[in-house]
């Protein structure tokens, strides 16, 4: 029963610890790009292809940019 004295509150500290390591992920922007790590290792870093098509990507935002 003593037991439960510290567990309880070192329980309530560690979730409160979770909430507020969320909170500061989410402030500052690392769930904002999901899917870019994702297709990145796909491609080689030194391909000209590779480089062009996201230079293209570019521009084509620039030119139709997305309405939310």
């Amino acid at each position: 029963m003593a037991a439960l004295y510290i567990l309880i509150p070192v329980a309530i500290v560690l979730v409160a610890l979770a909430i507020w390591v969320f909170f500061w992920a989410v402030d500052t922007g690392q769930y904002d790009d999901l899917d870019g790590p994702a297709h990145s290792i796909l491609f080689d870093d030194e391909d000209p292809k590779h480089q062009a098509g996201i230079e293209q990507a570019a521009q084509n935002d620039e030119e139709n940019p997305k309405r939310d």
